[in-house]
């Protein structure tokens, strides 16, 4: 399977800083597309803020996103993968911790995000590569057993 390194490189890195209130992150999520976002505190990463935490921590709270900082409602508990790690192994981490998105380091550096999605994508990929591949080898091999080729 892939490395994150292929889904996270060139990936073009947005982080907002945790005084940034939570209707300005939000918009700015919306604007890319994107279901969350690290949160960086003079260079250092803090935490992340997802829709799963604007949902349950401004909306269902019934907080106004107007006045609350992203710093207050963020998830600080980070859980990270290396850029050298296989999809695979980022998937199962993911799954274990019950996240949907998962922050990349290059050593000390962020060097991305993945979501579920993402590395859903690279496995289906790669399964569907694989059932092509076995699908040329079956037709390949006469069904009455004998080999052809030689």
């Amino acid at each position: 399977m892939k490395c994150v390194k292929e889904i996270v490189v060139g990936q073009d890195l947005v982080t907002v800083n945790s005084r940034v209130p939570v209707s300005e992150a939000a918009r700015m999520m919306a604007a890319r597309n994107i279901g969350a976002v690290p949160i960086a505190d003079g260079g250092r990463l803090a935490g992340i803020f997802t829709e799963r935490d604007a949902l349950t921590r401004i909306v269902a709270a019934g907080r106004d996103p107007a006045s609350t900082p992203i710093g207050d409602v963020m998830s600080s508990g980070l859980v990270v993968a290396s850029i050298d790690e296989s999809c695979e192994t980022c998937l199962e981490r993911m799954r274990q911790a019950h996240i949907r998105h998962l922050i990349v380091l290059d050593g000390e550096r962020m060097a991305g995000i993945v979501s579920m999605r993402d590395l859903m994508a690279v496995d289906l990929d790669d399964k569907l590569e694989t059932i092509t591949l076995l699908n040329a080898y079956v037709h390949s091999v006469p069904h009455d057993g004998t080999n052809r080729r030689t």
